[in-house]
């Protein structure tokens, strides 16, 4: 199929809700399916679990904002987390997003529940390598980080703004997290269960929520894989522009027609106009 909608919703009258872990991350792997829903006319919303706190900064004017470089204000990557929240504030205008908001933020935000961490919010848990090669949080992960929050209480605050933006879709990663970056993880499970909370439990200021369709971001196409599928085409310029906003984690070439980009890891990788998700829960179910 070639929506994210459920049958018989006019886009122009649509929400759609897209859950991320980073700022970055919605332009990287969902930018053409945020600015096409944009220019169809729907609401299209954003909710970013942390601020990117642990990121590695690639320009070298910039440098002293990353954790422990020389310079660094910070052990705990505030300024970086402040800086980042601009590039998220430029990357959004790019994409037409009508509105966004951090875990912690209004919506997102259940003051029944509130935050064992004492923070008002979660902090991006860094990434490292575990003895079994696979991702895991930074060795010094803050006790506010998202990995370290429980999930029912993480769930809470999402389950919020889906009880506030009634969207008719949800937008998350697969079980996968991507690339396996444990905030992404942590996302894809707060987010599912968030999706079962606001079913079934109203709050004191809005009424449960059924979403009708929630997707996982398919990070590589698996052709085995037997769950409905959507791909979304749209306008990669959006998507670069997008992209170029989050100058401290992303660096793309100066050819406006260029379809690949760079981490901090340097390794190049593909930019493309289609996005494609599988399905991971129909409201009802």
């Amino acid at each position: 199929m070639e929506t994210l909608l459920p049958g018989g919703v006019d886009p122009a009258r649509a929400r759609v809700l897209w859950v991320h872990a980073h700022p970055d991350d919605e332009a990287i792997v969902t930018g053409v399916s945020i600015g096409y829903y944009g220019a169809l006319g729907a609401t299209t919303v954003l909710l970013t679990m942390t601020r990117g706190e642990r990121g590695e900064v690639i320009p070298p004017a910039l440098r002293h904002l990353e954790v422990g470089q020389p310079g660094c204000p910070d052990t705990d990557g505030t300024a970086l987390g402040l800086y980042r929240v601009g590039e998220l504030d430029a990357a959004a205008a790019a994409m037409g997003l009508a509105d966004r908001f951090f875990a912690g933020e209004p919506p997102a935000h259940d003051p029944a529940e509130g935050f064992a961490n004492g923070a008002d919010k979660y902090v991006d848990s860094g990434m490292s390598w575990g003895p079994d090669g696979r991702p895991q949080p930074a060795e010094d992960v803050s006790p506010a980080a998202l990995t370290a929050a429980d999930p029912q209480e993480a769930a809470a605050h999402v389950a919020a703004a889906i009880r506030a933006v009634r969207p008719h879709a949800v937008i998350t990663y697969d079980d996968g997290g991507g690339y396996g970056h444990p905030d992404h993880v942590a996302t894809h499970g707060v987010t599912l269960r968030a999706v079962d909370l606001a079913a079934s439990a109203p709050d004191t200021a809005h009424d449960a929520w059924d979403v009708p369709l929630t997707w996982g971001i398919e990070s590589d196409v698996n052709p085995s894989d037997e769950r409905p599928q959507a791909a979304i085409h749209g306008d990669l310029a959006v998507k670069r522009a997008a992209m170029a906003a989050h100058a401290t984690q992303i660096t793309l070439g100066e050819d406006p027609q260029g379809t690949t980009y760079e981490l901090s890891n340097g390794v190049p990788q593909t930019l493309s106009a289609t996005e494609t998700f599988r399905l991971l829960r129909r409201g009802g179910q």
